[in-house]
């Protein structure tokens, strides 16, 4: 059930440049159905910014009613966000979307979750869950630099990790499709920028793959139509997906990439 919750702050803090986690207070985090769903947050009581940012959640607490997201500073929004302070009130509504299906895989086989950049935080509480199923856990993790990774401790107490950067400050020089090429899984989750879904999607399609869009949004709650992306393009019909409501998680080949 989605609900609208005035959420304490009790931490916030820069975990990498530019990058921080915040972790709130909130009743709504007993209604998450599964890693990889999202909330959107209002800014501020006023009209400026106008509109709430979805941000992606990284973990959650249902006992202690917590909930853990990360987020990068892009704009005023994430700007404002970063300067809130432990005991202010938050604004957020969700849990919002359709997240990973954990069921996909099974105790035993393995499992492959590559991110890149802000696309990795949905990808804790994934490998957290897996990791408790008992299924093999391998993490592939991109950054452009040294000086924005974040979270490589926490990922290898699950499993096996690699980190790539861009230009070789941290981890191995490359992209974590260098990486992936060497590795033997049953299934593979992703969340990352388009160019990187995209590069995977090609190379593994005959693979069991689950793939985290990033869109712009409005309202998130498929109202607006601000994130729809082409779920079918034959040259007679076209249809589409709200990344929203219907993702933000998609099965391989369910969206047009």
């Amino acid at each position: 059930m989605v609900k609208k919750e005035l959420c304490e702050i009790i931490s916030n803090r820069e975990i990498a440049y530019r990058i921080y986690e915040m972790k709130v207070s909130a009743q709504l985090a007993a209604d998450i159905n599964a890693p990889g769903q999202f909330v959107h947050i209002r800014i501020t009581n006023g009209l400026d910014p106008l509109l709430r940012r979805p941000i992606s959640i990284s973990s959650f607490d249902k006992k202690n009613k917590e909930i853990t997201f990360v987020y990068r500073i892009e704009g005023r929004g994430t700007a404002l966000m970063a300067a809130m302070q432990p005991g202010m009130s938050l604004d957020i509504l969700g849990p919002l979307g359709n997240g990973f299906p954990i069921e996909a895989v099974d105790n035993g086989e393995t499992a492959l979750l590559v991110g890149g950049g802000v696309g990795i935080p949905p990808l804790l509480e994934l490998s957290n869950q897996l990791a408790c199923k008992g299924v093999n856990v391998i993490h592939v993790l991109g950054f452009q630099t040294k000086q924005v990774v974040f979270y490589a401790q926490e990922f290898s107490k699950n499993g096996l990790t690699y980190v790539t950067t861009a230009d070789g400050s941290y981890g191995k020089k490359g992209f974590v499709t260098d990486v992936i090429k060497a590795l033997s899984f049953d299934c593979l989750y992703t969340c990352g920028p388009l160019p990187m879904l995209k590069a995977i999607w090609q190379e593994y399609q005959e693979k069991k793959i689950y793939l985290s869009m990033e869109e712009r949004m409005g309202c998130g709650i498929g109202a607006c139509l601000a994130c729809v992306c082409k779920s079918k393009d034959d040259g007679l019909a076209v249809s589409y997906k709200k990344v929203c409501s219907d993702g933000p998680v998609f099965r391989g080949g369910e969206v047009l990439l």
